[in-house]
């Protein structure tokens, strides 16, 4: 795994509980450029798929606020925000975004 893709994992894994951050904010925290947050998703996916099995995915979340949410997933990611204070509107968006969003120094 190379220094760009370690850092990647490291800003998911520091994403406290009941806060969430931007695929954007983790890029940028990284050492990325704006394009960078493209590739935040299948970086962390092979993590996962190679034994890093504590990735917070669900705190991972649109520039917007909105959630990503497919059939597959949904129901343990509503748990997991539920369980968390985390509040999704109807249309995948969380409520307090602002006030939850968590910014890496």
């Amino acid at each position: 795994m190379n220094t760009f893709s370690k850092r990647v994992v490291a800003c998911a894994l520091a994403i406290p509980y009941g806060r969430v951050s931007t695929y954007g904010r983790i890029a940028r925290a990284s050492g990325g450029g704006v394009m960078a947050s493209q590739s935040v998703t299948s970086i962390l996916a092979k993590a996962y798929n190679e034994g890093e099995k504590n990735i917070p995915f669900h705190r991972i979340v649109y520039a917007n606020g909105t959630v990503w949410l497919n059939e597959k997933y949904k129901k343990e990611r509503m748990k997991r925000y539920k369980e968390e204070g985390i509040e999704v509107d109807k249309n995948g968006t969380i409520k307090n975004f602002e006030k939850i969003l968590f910014e890496f120094r």
